[in-house]
């Protein structure tokens, strides 16, 4: 195991005995949950939930009978949030290198099969850069969460290629992280408080995006993101003027999404029997959907809605037969200046 790894174990295992123990707001979650979150937090033993180090909302919607994955489960938190929405139908799978966090989760098993009325949720000791090494069937999961935890690995494009392989296709990756405006230097990757606290393990969010398509998820969604600020002098000297955000990302399993929104005359209307959001359905940052509202979307946003557990949700109207070229405002327009010809042709 590498000395990162260890020093890992050590910071989350024996230095930090609570959340009150970190030294910045990194690993603190900055949003407010949702009711039905918060509602299910209730549930989970103050002991769980004083040894959470999480920077974001990992629990997406729609959980009924899902098999999910946590990495880096910690405490177990996390787990037992999604437990009792996905039922007992359902699974939750946490894994986690730090023996110390590993004994709280499973000391309170029983706990909340008490409380829950059911028992679903199982804990593996291991490192989330050796998914391959446990016994995880590939193509087994609906869901996979994680929360702060994917920056204190070394091999971050190995735990995106591990949770690419383990998802089934059409299911989703859905977690939080901490990312940089820059990369980070090398001096400050080996400052072990930095790294303990989710902060020189960060990705430059387009080191991260770039990893991510190459690891098979070829249109990584922001959900939400939040700046991160570092109230610690000693550690704000260090850093500089580097800026950190709380983001956190949904990336599907399709093999045939695109790299770029592409525009196939395509529409979808949320019919609204989502329970956790009656209202409207947020994939991501840049799309919302009102009930009942018929709305143009990219291929891209159409095929996540249609060949995922969101598909009887939507109705869908349209095919992919005939392209349109770019769809424009969907963060990409095309390169050429062909609005404003005025006569300057120029001919083969």
């Amino acid at each position: 195991m590498s000395s990162i790894n260890n020093d890992v174990k050590d910071y989350y295992g024996k230095e930090l005995q609570s959340s009150s123990d970190l030294k910045t707001n990194a690993c603190c979650t900055l949003v407010a949950p949702p009711t039905h979150i918060m509602n299910a937090l209730r549930n989970v033993h103050d002991t769980v939930q004083a040894k959470y180090y999480g920077c974001g909302l990992t629990i997406p919607d729609k959980l009924s009978g899902l098999r999910v994955l946590d990495l880096g489960s910690g405490s177990g938190r996390d787990c037992y949030i999604a437990a009792q929405l996905v039922g007992e139908s359902g699974s939750i799978v946490g894994v986690d290198m730090t023996a110390e966090q590993l004994q709280v989760a499973n000391d309170y098993i029983d706990h909340h099969a008490d409380t829950f009325g059911f028992k679903n949720v199982t804990f593996l000791e291991g490192n989330i850069e050796k998914l391959d090494h446990l016994a995880l069937e590939p193509n087994s999961f609906d869901l996979i969460i994680s929360n702060c935890v994917i920056n204190l690995a070394e091999d971050k494009l190995k735990v995106l290629k591990d949770a690419y392989s383990l998802l089934k296709s059409g299911g989703e990756m859905f977690f939080s992280d901490v990312y940089s405006d820059r990369r980070i230097s090398k001096e400050l990757q080996e400052d072990k408080v930095l790294w303990g606290e989710c902060l020189s393990g960060a990705l430059y969010w387009n080191d991260f995006l770039r990893l991510s398509v190459d690891a098979g998820f070829l249109d990584p969604r922001a959900f939400e993101d939040k700046p991160i600020t570092v109230e610690n002098t000693e550690l704000q000297d260090k850093l500089g003027d580097i800026k950190f955000f709380s983001v956190t990302y949904r990336l599907f399993k399709m093999d045939n999404l695109e790299s770029s929104c592409e525009d196939y005359g395509q529409a979808v209307c949320y019919n609204g029997n989502i329970e956790e959001s009656v209202h409207g359905f947020k994939l991501d940052s840049h799309h919302y959907f009102p009930k009942g509202r018929i709305m143009p979307v990219c291929g891209n946003t159409s095929l996540m809605l249609s060949d995922s557990r969101y598909k009887d949700s939507f109705d869908f109207y349209g095919d992919m037969n005939t392209h349109h070229g770019i769809f424009e405002g969907c963060g990409e327009n095309s390169p050429f200046a062909a609005q404003n010809l005025n006569g300057d042709l120029a001919c083969c």
